[in-house]
């Protein structure tokens, strides 16, 4: 029961750090975008990462691993690669194209709600009662936080957009869980497959949209930390993570990237806080911290 407790502990720590280092990802991308176009800038910084990670997965054991993938098990990585990240970053820089940022990302946290109804149907896992008003208190916080949202009608196309994110992103979560929870798939040989077949179409479409700019080396920088800590890394640590945690459980940390991305803001861009805004991070926290409750009934 200790040894449970500690390794579910240890993953939602880990997942955390995850989190964080994706919220700082923000503040590089933004920097970044002022010279590289945006999918363009996402097709880069994966298909770097993939790169970066393409060498570990030609060691022995690895080889050997890869080799007794089974049809299945390729399909579900083929899938995962496309789901989440070709169409789910490409959506959120299309949509972050076509509406305000705040309105992407109150889209993009209604993704825990639609996780734990597609966890239900597709992976059998039925959250408690507890992890059931955890969301519900996420999600009202969530709201609270970005109370009043106005859209203009010429929005509608960018809700459709992000719509389709939000679905591919819920899924993505829900086949990554799935993917994951066997533990008979090394974490590495998740992330390069995926994310090396997920960079690649990426890359392809931003290339043949927006073109190929000349990058300074202050962006060559950024480009490389992103790709190296914040992507290769993180994404490693993030699949491992998913050994342990539900489909759900996981989806809600994701989501407090939200009040670390709000903080981080106020720390280092001088974006202030209001108390309405404090509120809902606050009922977020706790709505997050329910969903990591287990009860173990035996």
């Amino acid at each position: 029961m200790k040894k449970i407790f500690s390794s579910h502990l240890s993953a939602i720590l880990l997942a955390l750090l995850v989190t964080f280092l994706w919220s700082t990802s923000f503040v590089i991308i933004k920097l970044g975008l002022k010279e590289i176009p945006p999918l363009t800038f996402a097709g880069l910084r994966y298909s770097t990462a993939f790169l970066c990670l393409l060498p570990f997965a030609f060691t022995p054991k690895n080889k050997m691993l890869i080799k007794s993938l089974e049809k299945r098990d390729w399909v579900k990585l083929v899938l995962l690669g496309i789901l989440f990240y070709a169409f789910t970053q490409g959506t959120q820089f299309i949509g972050l194209s076509l509406l305000p940022a705040v309105t992407v990302s109150l889209w993009l946290n209604f993704t825990p709600l639609i996780v734990a109804v597609m966890a239900i149907f597709l992976i059998k896992e039925i959250p408690t009662s507890l992890q059931w008003i955890g969301v519900v208190l996420f999600i009202v916080g969530i709201l609270t936080y970005f109370f009043p949202v106005s859209l203009s009608e010429d929005h509608s196309l960018g809700l459709i957009v992000m719509t389709v994110g939000v679905i591919a992103n819920s899924a993505s979560a829900v086949l990554g869980r799935n993917v994951n929870r066997k533990g008979n798939v090394n974490p590495l040989i998740v992330t390069v497959i995926s994310m090396g077949i997920g960079s690649i179409i990426l890359l392809a479409t931003g290339i043949s949209i927006q073109g190929f700019p000349s990058i300074s080396l202050e962006n060559i920088f950024y480009l490389f930390w992103l790709a190296v800590i914040n992507t290769a890394l993180a994404f490693t640590i993030w699949n491992y993570t998913l050994r342990t945690l539900t489909a759900m459980e996981s989806s809600i940390i994701n989501g407090t990237m939200l009040i670390q991305i709000a903080i981080l803001a106020w720390v280092f861009l001088g974006e202030s806080i209001t108390i309405k805004e404090g509120i809902g991070m606050f009922i977020a926290v706790i709505g997050a911290l329910l969903v990591q409750l287990k009860f173990n009934k035996k």
